[in-house]
């Protein structure tokens, strides 16, 4: 009898599997924070993917989840202007929407504000708000 063999090989850990089998693919360190950031509901914080609890049970799915979403906001805090420019410039020509509206709804709807962790220090939350700003000014004077 032939054996079942999932497509991708499952790690020992949520951490693990989050990493190489989603994280991994997403190419920018924005695209990252955006997809953790989806997976946390809105009105509780509470992180929720259907596949990891699946796997893992809940509590260890939602551990890596926040895990995961605070780990890549330091990896977005300690990139340059520059480099946090160019990532950003890769994300928006990877979506379908038009740069210039998405732009334009970051700017008016600031959905950007989801992207942070909920454990995140004041000054770091400061910090990727005020280079955001700078991001999206300089992003949307480049459209013009």
């Amino acid at each position: 009898m032939p054996q079942f063999r999932p497509k991708a090989m499952l790690e020992r850990s949520a951490l693990a599997d989050l990493f190489k089998n989603t994280l991994s693919k997403i190419p920018t360190v924005f695209g990252q924070l955006g997809y953790l950031s989806s997976l946390r509901d809105p009105d509780s914080g509470i992180y929720r993917h259907h596949g990891l609890t699946a796997i893992f049970g809940r509590e260890e799915s939602r551990k890596a989840l926040a895990t995961s979403h605070q780990r890549v906001f330091q990896q977005w805090l300690n990139l340059s202007l520059e480099d946090k420019r160019a990532d950003l410039v890769e994300y928006l020509e990877s979506l379908t929407d038009p740069r210039t509206a998405v732009l334009k709804h970051w700017a008016h709807n600031q959905t950007y504000r989801s992207y942070i962790p909920a454990a995140t220090r004041e000054s770091e939350e400061e910090l990727f708000f005020e280079e955001f700003a700078v991001l999206l000014e300089t992003l949307t004077c480049g459209d013009k």
